[in-house]
């Protein structure tokens, strides 16, 4: 009569007494990848949701029309007509950087001026510290002005701030502003202004980088998408840019997920990593359990009977960490929109998804069930010859069909997940196939490893060498399953260091000796002389004095730019075509140019005489130009057409001005324009000394300085670091889990080995040596590899993602190595020593 179900669990419960320790590092393995799951998709959900709800919000109006010059009146009129005829409510704002300065003690800083005129926002509100000062804003020559501000220059409503010549007393300190994620005011705070004062500020001056917003709210029912259909045709001849809810909701959709694509790939590798985890604890939890299973079958039990007692036991352990990881994952989620919350639009809720929760559950199961499955179908094959003789290691091996589903079915899985999580074939295609070739080729090393030791073996060495090498073939070696394990774990680690480290040394330049750090720009040409003479009165170098004029490509080799957005075949992306060009003139390139392709003609002597004009290479690449272009340009009314005549390399990273267009000397001299200044200054005082001079005699002029931008830059990145490694670390713990239960499972696999060599007389200290020599020969090599494989990662991702080049520091790497490898050695020795302190005849009995 065959054992019924109930049976089978009850041998599945004794039998998992003596091995739940062992089992609860499976568990673990599961956990943490479930619980990053559970976490990040909760959050997700109630992101989506949360803009959703709050989409007008994000905008503050139904309708934006956005110029970066007043309109004309036919353009006003126009709008005034639109706002009569849909009885909209209307309001308006002019934006521009600006220095500002502190009554009280004379502090200056580079700031947003936001002039507001009306009722903006018509959805939310400027949340404000006293609150009625967001309401009554406007009332009167007062000024909000951002919390962070008023912090660093220790101020308080009630105190006068300076703008242009216009003294404001801060009405009170901005804490949100509708739309607006905390990050983007850190390098330029928000300082609200009425539209009213503008005028008499003195900061309106020819060639005036001004950005102008005129919103619009409709009565409820008003067909928005429609009135804004209509107007394209007006707006777009004109050049002008809008916006509506539906296009800010897309346009922040598009942003949280690339935001959101990197918490999946968070959840993913953590969730790949305890997978790792399980199959190699099941691997080692198989092999350990099979004298078992052959006496089972001597009594009678079926290879199926006995594999479903197993599958009992994984299955239960796999729900159980999928239980722990969710409940885990519904505590971390109630935190990360405190994490997060300076880089999103809209506060996010905590509230748990269900959904999240349910789904975590469902693959933590099903992660035990394919992933513990793959090692596990050996046991179906055990013969109940082993209780006679250990040595049929054709048992656990030969070919199985099943094994070849279940592989295919895993590696389903991992793209199916993956496809999941990124929402793109092509990219879950690419994360599988790199996923595949790291495992190959780590899994390619550690056989290449025990070939090469087999095959090379140094018979002239000392017995404890040979001992602790001969471990790395023979039977219950654990060099495969280490190498993939601790090699993959590693590998991650690294690339998240590799990857902070390339970011970081993308900023740290201001610092430099001789290195300019301070820009000035907004110069007017008539302030061009007076501007130089006080650099050069505070002991200050002129690096740089380089003019600036504005301009729109209107057209394309005789084609139109609405032609050209009209051909769906064209190579020409829209906004090359909408995007303001800031460019400048000179007859010679500067030490951050190399030429491309073509010939730099630096002059123009005639006015009938062709104007060549340089691209910066990559710019032209992307958006299809090529040498002998014609590019027709509207110079602030006046079309001007220029031919491509020079390619050029740029190095953006350079402390300089920088121009994706050049034109030759002859040109746009007389056009309207604006001078930016680059100088150094020698330390902070002599920067503010500068600055309040600067304010007070040119108080439209802007300074940014780098040095203060360096340190708020730093202050971003820790938070954005902190972000990135606060979800991170559920991939890196999981990968130390996984680390250390790999080697702690594989305690059961040199135990007999350790008690054998004690009994034939091999002391504890010999014992020790041979056992620390294996971990290390195989934690040197895993970490190793997986640095290795980080290094190639990091390579890869600077030179497609970022294209900058990568020099990788020795320190961090050695760092890596040498930790991961004397882990593997401590926690290996741990092992043994544990060993050591118990008799040998109480472990070869098997109580241990």
């Amino acid at each position: 009569m065959a054992p019924s179900f109930t049976w089978l669990w009850q041998m599945a419960w004794r039998d998992s007494r003596r091995s739940r320790s062992r089992l609860l590092l499976f568990t673990s393995a599961i956990t943490l990848g479930i619980a990053a799951l559970v976490a990040i998709n909760s959050f997700n959900y109630n992101l989506r949701r949360d803009v959703d709800r709050k989409e007008k919000e994000l905008l503050g109006a139904d309708w934006v029309v956005s110029a970066n010059q007043p309109l004309n009146d036919t353009l006003a009129r126009y709008l005034d007509s639109l706002a009569g005829a849909h009885q909209a409510r209307r309001a308006q704002e002019a934006s521009f950087a600006s220095m500002i300065q502190f009554t009280k003690n004379g502090g200056t800083r580079l700031v947003q001026v936001r002039a507001l005129g009306g009722p903006f926002p018509f959805y939310g509100e400027i949340e404000t510290e006293p609150a009625p000062a967001g309401r009554a804003f406007g009332q009167g020559r007062q000024a909000l002005v951002d919390n962070t501000l008023l912090i660093q220059f220790a101020a308080q409503p009630g105190d006068t701030v300076k703008v242009g010549r216009l003294h404001l007393a801060i009405s009170g300190a901005v804490r949100k502003v509708p739309g607006q994620a905390g990050i983007a005011a850190t390098v330029a705070p928000p300082v609200y202004i009425p539209y009213d004062s503008l005028a008499s500020s003195g900061l309106l001056q020819k060639g005036s980088r001004i950005q102008y917003r005129y919103y619009f709210q409709f009565g409820g029912g008003t067909e928005v998408e429609k009135i804004v259909k209509a107007a394209e045709p007006v707006l777009d001849k004109a050049g002008l840019s809008y916006e509506t809810v539906a296009s800010r909701k897309q346009n922040v959709g598009r942003a949280s997920d690339n935001f959101n694509t990197f918490l999946n790939l968070v959840a993913f590798v953590a969730l790949l990593l305890g997978c790792v985890g399980v199959a190699s604890a099941v691997h080692v939890y198989v092999k350990e359990k099979v004298p078992l299973v052959a006496v089972l079958r001597c009594l009678g039990v079926t290879g199926g009977q006995a594999f479903t007692i197993y599958l009992l036991q994984i299955l239960t352990m796999g729900a159980l960490g999928a239980a722990l990881g969710a409940a885990l994952g519904a505590a971390v989620q109630l935190v990360l929109p405190v994490v997060f919350a300076r880089f999103l639009p809209v506060e996010v809720t905590n509230d748990l998804s269900w959904l999240a929760v349910a789904q975590g559950l469902g693959l933590g199961v099903l992660v035990a069930l394919l992933f513990g499955l793959l090692p596990l179908l050996a046991v179906r094959n055990v013969s109940p010859l082993r209780t006679l003789r250990a040595s049929l290691e054709q048992d656990l091996g030969g070919r199985d069909p099943l094994r070849w589903l279940v592989m295919a079915l895993i590696l389903l899985f991992v793209f199916g997940f993956a496809w999941w999580q990124v929402r793109d074939a092509l990219r879950a295609a690419y994360f599988t196939g790199g996923l595949l070739l790291a495992l190959a080729l780590l899994g390619g090393l550690g056989l290449a490893l025990m070939w090469a030791v087999r095959r090379f073996f140094p018979t002239s060495w000392g017995y404890l060498w040979r001992q602790s090498l001969a471990n790395l073939y023979r039977p219950n070696n654990q060099t495969l399953i280490l190498i993939l394990s601790i090699g993959l774990g590693t590998g991650l680690v690294a690339t998240l260091f590799f990857i902070q480290d390339l970011l970081l040394s993308q900023v740290q330049f201001a610092g430099r000796e001789n290195q300019p750090n301070m820009v000035l720009f907004d110069i007017q040409s008539a302030q061009r002389a007076p501007v130089r003479d006080l650099v050069r009165a505070q002991q200050m170098p002129v690096l740089q004095d380089v003019p600036i004029v504005t301009m729109r490509l209107i057209g394309l080799n005789g084609r139109s730019a609405a032609q050209i957005k009209a051909d769906t075949a064209a190579r020409t992306p829209d906004w090359a075509l909408d995007r303001e060009y800031r460019v400048t003139y000179r007859d010679t390139l500067t030490d951050s140019e190399e030429t491309v392709a073509g010939q730099w003609r630096g002059r123009v002597k005639n006015p009938t005489d062709t104007i060549f004009v340089s691209v910066e290479a990559p710019y032209a690449e992307r958006v299809g130009l090529k040498l002998g272009d014609r590019l027709l340009f509207n110079v602030q009314g006046l079309p001007l057409e220029t031919v491509v005549g020079h390619l050029r390399k740029v190095d953006f990273n350079r402390v300089q001005t920088n121009f994706l267009v050049l034109f030759p000397v002859g040109v746009l001299e007389e056009a309207p324009q604006f001078h930016v200044l680059v100088t150094r200054t020698p330390s902070k005082a002599a920067s503010a000394i500068f600055q309040q001079a600067l304010v007070r005699q040119f108080p439209n002029v802007s300074v940014v300085d780098l040095d203060l931008i360096l340190e708020t830059l730093d202050e971003v990145l820790d938070e954005i670091s902190f972000a990135i490694r606060f979800m991170a670390g559920f991939s890196i713990l999981t990968g130390i889990l996984v680390l250390i239960g790999s080697v702690l499972m594989s305690k059961y696999q040199r135990m007999r080995e350790s008690v054998l060599l004690r009994t034939l007389g091999a002391n504890r200290r010999q014992v020790l040596v041979i056992n620390g020599l294996e971990y290390f020969i195989l934690g040197s090599l895993a970490s190793l590899s997986g640095v290795g494989l980080a290094l190639l990662a990091t390579w890869g991702l600077a030179y497609f993602s970022f294209e900058v080049g990568f020099t990788p520091r020795p320190l961090p790497a050695l760092g890596l190595w040498l930790g991961i490898t004397a882990l593997a050695m401590f926690i290996g020795l741990a092992n043994t020593r544990g060993l050591l302190n118990r008799p040998p005849l109480e472990i070869l009995r098997g109580e241990g």
